[in-house]
Parts: structure tokens; sequence; C-alpha cells
């Protein structure tokens, strides 16, 4: 049995794609298995592609206010499953992220690894993840690559047959990690926290990157909804939440010791049964003082914004409020509503008496669903505007496991089980005629 610790490299891959931007985007689940890792005395590297901030770029780096910006980028070919459709020629197609030279000469230079992490997010960023293993090969010929998160969840199948890891992890790593370091380094972890308990996690391993903008901070794992077109409750079945104390510790750790200002909340459901969970938490940010900013790109659920709750999240230092709004077609059931029109009106006008600004309010609209009727998407459009909030239109990606992913099969343009990459938003693949594309554009237009 090995008593010494292993070195382990944790890898954030590159993501290949024709447009991507840092909307506080970071690999929390990866930081997450870094920070139980060095509780088990294990040697953790960290190796980021996506770095923004990687200390052989010459150029400036631009850090917006809230700390996001954009990625380094390289144009590379298509894919080859994407040239029937894009064609080869006039298509910007890129790899974000570091250089790949950088990369590999920071691989180069770091001590052999006895086992490689790999992270993979969208399904159809595939080709970066396969890049990036490739690489890791390339520099560790024989080190153990094992590959987790979304699309190693969603499309274990493709992952396992042609991303190159040697391990392909699904759902949760925590769970499997122990029987993972066993095998491949025969190293014991005995500190692994128990699946019910989210306080008894460390916190996320932040500090292992170049430089930290803003923390992701999680207060819950899970959502309590099945909307047809995600896959949260695929990805983690159970709802979970820490303590508000737990998560205002966290907090305060990355703002006093790094200082830390802006923070993205990652939920699905921050705000659900507010008076035992956000309330404590943001009331105990007020009375510290703590001058701190607060983002919700996963967006909110409407219906819990009640007076209180806008108060309070103005009062603690919000700054960007997005909605899970969908449509305001109130009527309409089919996508899972789960906001009425008065509760919608309701909510924005707590929001607007609270304090929040138009520029600081956005309401999520999804756009290119299989079927769907360009008049209601264009009606949501007009009626967020006219209630002085943002509309932000959310491109629909077909997503295996999720209720709506057969329907999307079957009203996609293309074969979107051919390939992850197919299944890319920006393909829009369920937008059959070339007048829809044409009046997706428009409405792109609308919302500027």
């Amino acid at each position: 049995m090995r008593t010494d610790p292993p070195h382990i490299l944790c890898v954030n891959p590159w993501v290949h794609d024709f447009a991507a931007f840092d909307f506080w985007a970071r690999p929390l689940g990866l930081f997450t298995i870094a920070a139980i890792l060095r509780r088990n005395r294990v040697r953790v590297s960290f190796v980021d592609c996506m770095n923004r901030f990687h200390p052989r770029k010459t150029n400036r780096v631009k850090v917006y206010w809230d700390g996001r910006g954009p990625f380094e980028k390289t144009r590379i070919p298509l894919p080859e499953v994407l040239e029937p459709h894009l064609g080869k020629d006039g298509v910007n197609f890129t790899r974000y992220g570091a250089l790949k030279g950088w990369i590999e000469q920071d691989l180069s230079a770091m001590d052999r690894p006895d086992l490689i992490l790999v992270t993979s997010l969208m399904t159809y960023w595939a080709t970066g993840v396969a890049e990036t293993i490739a690489l890791l090969k390339k520099v560790f010929p024989g080190v153990p690559v094992a590959l987790g998160g979304i699309y190693a969840t969603l499309c274990d199948a493709h992952a396992r047959q042609y991303s190159g890891a040697d391990h392909v992890i699904t759902g949760p790593a925590e769970p499997v990690l122990a029987d993972l370091v066993k095998t491949c380094t025969g190293f014991t972890l005995n500190h692994i926290p128990a699946p019910t308990d989210l306080d008894a996690e460390p916190f996320a391993a932040l500090d292992l990157q170049e430089s930290m903008a803003y923390a992701p901070i999680l207060t819950s794992r899970g959502c309590p909804f099945s909307c047809e077109y995600c896959a949260s409750s695929f990805l983690e079945p159970r709802f979970r939440r820490r303590s508000p104390d737990n998560v205002f510790q966290e907090i305060r750790h990355w703002h006093t010791r790094f200082q830390v200002k802006n923070f993205a909340f990652y939920d699905d459901a921050l705000l659900i049964n507010p008076e035992k969970n956000a309330f404590p938490l943001l009331e105990r940010i007020i009375d510290e003082k703590m001058d701190l900013f607060f983002h919700t790109p996963n967006a909110l659920h409407i219906k819990e914004i009640s007076a209180k709750a806008a108060d309070l999240m103005f009062k603690a230092g919000f700054k960007t409020i997005r909605l899970g709004l969908e449509t305001t077609d109130f009527s309409s059931h089919r996508h899972d509503i789960k906001v009425r029109q008065d509760e919608f009106f309701t909510a924005v006008e707590n929001l607007r008496a609270a304090g929040f600004a138009k520029d600081q309010l956005g309401a999520y609209l999804l756009c290119g669903l299989p079927g769907q009727d360009l008049d209601e998407v264009e009606a949501s459009i007009g009626l967020v505007k006219r209630l002085g909030v943002t509309p932000v239109l959310a491109y629909y990606t077909p997503i295996p496991h999720t209720a709506m992913w057969a329907d999307a099969v079957k009203n996609a343009r293309f074969d979107i089980t051919a390939h992850p990459a197919l299944t890319n938003n920006s393909l829009f693949p369920c937008v059959r005629s070339q007048q829809d594309l044409a009046r997706i554009s428009q409405l792109k237009k609308m919302v500027k």
C-alpha cells in the first residue's frame, strides 16, 4: 500500500466554439475535488487552459468591473462533423483560452503526475476536451487520465469512445474519488465528506487559480424543479443545501484572504425556502457591511422575489439579477411555465422599488425551441422591455437526458445524435426554416 501522497493534476480544458466569453464561468466541481484531495495530503497541481491571466500573456488583460472579461482566442479548423452544415470557409470556429504553446510549456515544466483529472462543461465543447486530453497524453504518456463533469455525464458513451480519457466518471465525482485514486495511484483517501452534509466539504480550491477576479458560490446542489429543457435533475438527482453560516464563512474567506469583491451564485434555486436559507445569509452579509458585489447568472425563480427578498438582495450588494422567465405567454404550460403573469409583474415591481436599475435586471427568454412560434418570442421581448427589464435571449441547446431531447431529435434539421458539437446553440439546430433563422437575427437586434 502506498503511503507517500501522490501528485494529481487537475485540468480545465479548452473551449471550442463560435463565441465564448467569461460570464463568471469557473470549474467549481473540479476545484471542490481538488480541495478534497488536498485535505487528504495529496499534492495537487492545476492547469487552466481557459486562464485569462496566463503569465505568458503580453497584452493587457481586460477585466470588467464585475470580474468578467474576454478569453484569448485562436481560430481553428471547423470539426468535420459540422462541415456539411456550415462549409469549411467563412466560419469563425475558435479555440478559446490560453495559447496551446503556453499550456504545453506549462505541462512540460511540471513534475510528472500520478493521475490527471479533467473536467468538462457544455456537451458541445467535446472537441476541446479531446484536444486537451491528446496534449496531456503527449506530454505525460502512460499517466491515467480521468474525465468527469457535464459532458462526461450526459454523453458518457461518446466520451468513452472519443475523448481519449482512460476513465470516464458520470455524475458527482465524490462517491468514486477514493476508488479512482486507489486504483490509479495506490494511495488511500481517508477523508471523503458525507454526501448528505454539504457543510462537511472543504471550500473549493479557488486559490489554485492564477488570479481570482471573482468567486463562484454554490449554496445548494440540484434543483427542486424539472424543466423539460434542463438536465439539472439528471446531473444532481437530489436537492441538497448548505447552511447559511457555512456559505457566509466561505464568502468571508475569499473576501478577507484574497480580496475578492465579486461573487457569482451558481445555484439553480437560490431563493427557494428563503426564510431558512437566503434571508439569514443576506442579513448576515448586510450586518457585516462587507461591501460586495453579487451576480445571479443561473437565474432566480421569479415567484420567490418578494418585497423582502428584493430589499435584502439590494442591500447585500446584488448587481446582476437574471430572472428565469422563459416566455410571457403565461397561458401556455408546454415548457413547464413556473410563474404567472401577476407574479412576474409583482417581482419586477419589488425589484424596482428596492432600487434596482434597468441595466441590472435581465429576463431570460427561450429562443430556438422545437416547433417554437417566434411571434411568442417577439411578444415576450416587447413586454419585458415595457416593464423596464432587459430581455436576454437564451438560445436553446438540445441536451440528452432531458424531457425535451426526444422532441429536439425529431425536430432538428440534422442528426443531433451523431456528435455533441451538432447541439451547439449557435447552430439553432431545431430551427428548421431559413425564414425563422433570419427572423431570429432580427430578434437579436430587438434586445440590444
